[in-house]
């Protein structure tokens, strides 16, 4: 009797999914860039650009007539990347650089070539990630979602801020995620080799996104830099690929789901509208300004953190 209830239930709800999917689909797409601003002769530069919304965030920009570099860890998926934005577009204007964000050395390398090929940059979207993986380290020892998604874009951002600060007006762009609201920064330990639990790990690193946003938005006030983070959404892409059970629940609720394409809109977004010229600081969702958690508004911890991450990389960062 129960098995016959519950398969009845499954077969409604399935039902109700079919029948209701296109007014899901239109909801569960979220808000649209609808800025028509062109971006010729704008040098933009995108991490984790081979895939997901990183690749759709390129794509788009490419559109509007900017130069778009794709750094990517994988330069061969990066390639592939690439071709498809030309294929789409034919007149866009994409190269692909090597850069792993797990690894210091590599970061340093790629900013010193940029440095020494570019004379302008102008919008830098640090949207490279990493979710739920088996605990690991990076080349330096830091543990993988702290050291790729805070750590390595921390250092980027700050080899390349002189080069922004001297193109401006110019753009820094976070992404971090809804996440950040699950998020608590343990100064203690940062690495977690404590305790490890992926999914805190992962709700620690988009806090860190927003509340280095935050703070690199107060040391920028002035200098006509914009900063300001991003929740792409709920993607359907393969950042879930470290976890199988993510893997399988995204595909079952993949009506639920934002394409790469829904997810790169708020990217896009806070990178060429116009109204956004002089707001900084900010967290943006859906194309709209979205909230943030306590912990991701204490000055104190952005401070901290920021302190924290200058000595972990051994740099120096007023």
């Amino acid at each position: 009797m129960w098995v016959f209830l519950f398969l009845a239930g499954l077969a409604a709800v399935t039902f109700l999914v079919v029948l209701f999917a296109p007014y899901i689909r239109r909801y569960a797409a979220g808000g649209v860039c609808i800025s028509s601003a062109r971006l010729d002769g704008k040098t933009v530069l995108i991490t984790g650009a081979n895939t997901g919304i990183g690749k759709e965030t390129a794509l788009d920009l490419a559109t509007r007539g900017a130069r778009v570099v794709m750094a990517c860890r994988d330069v061969d998926k990066g390639e592939g990347a690439a071709a498809s934005i030309r294929a789409a577009y034919p007149e866009a204007k994409v190269e692909v650089r090597e850069l792993d964000l797990a690894d210091t050395y590599s970061i340093r390398s790629f900013a010193q070539q940029f440095l020494r090929d570019f004379t302008q940059l102008h919008i830098l979207i640090n949207n490279a990630g990493v979710m739920m993986c088996p605990y690991t380290k990076t080349n330096d020892g830091f543990e993988m979602h702290i050291g790729v998604n805070h750590l390595g874009h921390f250092l980027l951002t700050s080899l390349l801020v002189g080069l922004l600060e001297r193109s401006a007006p110019a753009r820094i762009v976070v992404v971090s995620s809804l996440a950040h609201n699950f998020g608590w920064i343990r100064l203690h330990d940062l690495h977690s080799q404590g305790s490890y639990n992926s999914g805190l790990a992962y709700c620690q690193s988009k806090l860190a996104n927003v509340l280095f946003a935050r703070e690199l938005a107060r040391r920028l006030k002035g200098s006509n830099v914009t900063v300001n983070s991003v929740h792409p959404g709920t993607v359907n892409s393969d950042l879930t690929r470290h976890s199988t059970l993510m893997m399988i629940i995204f595909s079952v609720l993949s009506v639920f789901l934002k394409t790469p394409r829904e997810g790169a809109q708020t990217s896009i977004y806070c990178a060429v509208a116009e109204e956004l010229h002089s707001i900084s600081g900010k967290h943006f969702s859906d194309c709209s300004p979205a909230f943030v958690a306590p912990q991701g508004r204490s000055e104190e911890t952005a401070r901290r953190l920021w302190d924290a991450s200058c000595e972990l990389l051994g740099i120096q960062w007023d």
